[in-house]
């Protein structure tokens, strides 16, 4: 049985453009994009993880907001599932520190960039929202 990853990710707005992160050579799927956040641990909830995982790998802080999608997909190191939600930038700017680049992407271009493929369907529902009005 492969190994069960529970990751979130953070889509974080301002002004009509959403933070993304270029993943590294040093990390697994290098050089795709993804919403930044990570691994949940044991004793948290996926909210308190996104929220230490942007203030570690960005140097920022977040306020998370409403759940965006959930997705599962198999990687040859494992299965990934990954749960986005919104996020609001409240403290700080987001520095790198792990991933190659960050980036605000406008909202109705998101999908100009090569996602992580667990990335992709969050990346669907944030520009089919946004169009909707709702982002």
């Amino acid at each position: 049985m492969k190994k069960q990853i529970n990751v979130v990710g953070a889509v974080v707005v301002r002004e009509d453009t959403v933070l993304a992160a270029q993943r590294s050579a040093a990390m697994s799927l290098p050089g795709l994009w993804e919403f930044p956040g990570g691994k949940v641990e044991a004793d948290e909830t996926p909210q308190e993880a996104l929220a230490r995982e942007m203030d570690e790998e960005l140097l920022c802080t977040v306020q998370i907001g409403d759940h965006v999608e959930t997705t599962s997909h198999e990687y040859p190191f494992g299965v990934v599932t990954l749960t986005t939600y919104y996020a609001t930038l409240i403290g700080g700017e987001p520095q790198l520190t792990e991933h190659s680049a960050i980036r605000w992407i406008p909202i109705p271009v998101l999908d100009s960039v090569e996602w992580a493929p667990a990335d992709v369907p969050a990346v669907q529902k944030v520009m089919q929202d946004h169009a909707a009005g709702a982002a």
